[in-house]
């Protein structure tokens, strides 16, 4: 028998491709799709965007941005919030926000899915670490806790409703603790 083998797809090859419903990820050489949103990820996801977009994004500080592609050393990313600050948003020639994000963000916040690999996501947020990103959180809805990465790698957790959550310091203004985030649920 004789096997032909697989072909190894390469990260422009995989831009190539028409986007997939849930975003599909390129990580070491693999094609990986991203569990459909549900009831708890999506309404955090959204409310968090929400109130950091309302505070950050007025002052020009910086703008959450839900489920946007990222392509930077070697991977093609789709955090479910990522955040720039004003003056690293890419922009196009008229002066619009752009299309293609091609730099880490300088915030990254995943929200595990019942069904995801906490390791997957966290391998996610450690590669946007290595990159540049400022500080990365991993929300667990089920389990209503926070970690919180850092760029020198540090990681904390934070579960106790009154904790007060870190964020970068360009977000200062955004003041949550884990008991907002996770009362959320309950509007």
């Amino acid at each position: 028998m004789v096997q032909t083998p697989i072909k190894t797809l390469t990260l422009d090859e995989f831009l190539k491709l028409p986007e997939t419903k849930p975003a599909s990820e390129f990580i070491n050489g693999e094609i990986i799709q991203k569990p459909m949103l549900q009831g708890k990820h999506s309404t955090v996801q959204s409310d968090f965007v929400s109130a950091a977009n309302t505070v950050l994004k007025p002052q020009h500080i910086a703008r959450a941005y839900s489920e946007l592609r990222c392509t930077f050393g070697g991977r093609s990313i789709v955090p479910d919030i990522a955040v720039f600050t004003w003056e690293r948003i890419p922009r196009d020639e008229n002066g619009e926000v752009a299309n293609t994000f091609t730099i880490p963000p300088d915030w990254t916040i995943e929200i595990l899915s019942p069904e995801q690999s906490q390791t997957k996501v966290v391998r996610n947020i450690l590669h946007c670490l290595q990159y540049g990103t400022q500080m990365g959180w991993l929300i667990d809805p089920e389990e209503k806790l926070v970690f919180v990465y850092f760029a020198d790698q540090r990681i904390l957790l934070f579960e106790l409703e009154t904790d007060s959550l870190p964020v970068p310091v360009f977000g200062q203004s955004l003041n949550l603790t884990v008991g907002q985030i996770f009362s959320w649920l309950n509007e």
